[in-house]
């Protein structure tokens, strides 16, 4: 009986674990994914709230490179990729469709990642490799 109660309890110590850290890391997912909506969406407010200052700058330009296109996206998730030093990775999948003149042009998000963090409880996306 004494077994069954510590390994009840080691159990629910594992998994409230697993949802904390599931709750943490949405936070860097969650600011990627609206950084991400912020450039299709042509939103330069948004976007600056949601880059670190030395990345906004950076931030802006890309945005201004999709100003004569019209964008949206397609199939687009990202997750979690690890950690690099005080930055938090996420990598992404889908693409950015830009069209012009009724040409497509697709930027694969796949081959990027986005460095990602947390200053005065806020996660922002502070560069991309």
């Amino acid at each position: 009986m004494r077994n069954l109660f510590l390994l009840s309890v080691l159990g629910l110590g594992i998994f409230l674990t697993a949802c904390s850290s599931a709750t943490a890391s949405s936070g860097a997912v969650d600011a990627v994914e609206a950084y991400v909506h912020a450039i299709v969406e042509n939103d330069p407010s948004k976007l600056s709230a949601l880059s670190c200052a030395d990345w906004e700058t950076d931030a802006l330009t890309e945005l201004d490179s999709f100003q004569a296109v019209k964008t949206s996206l397609e199939g687009f998730s990202c997750q979690e990729s690890g950690i690099d030093g005080a930055n938090t990775l996420v990598v992404c999948q889908g693409k950015i469709i830009a069209s012009y003149n009724g040409e497509n042009q697709e930027l694969d998000l796949s081959t990027r990642t986005y460095q990602v963090i947390e200053q005065g409880g806020n996660w922002l996306v502070c560069g991309v490799q």
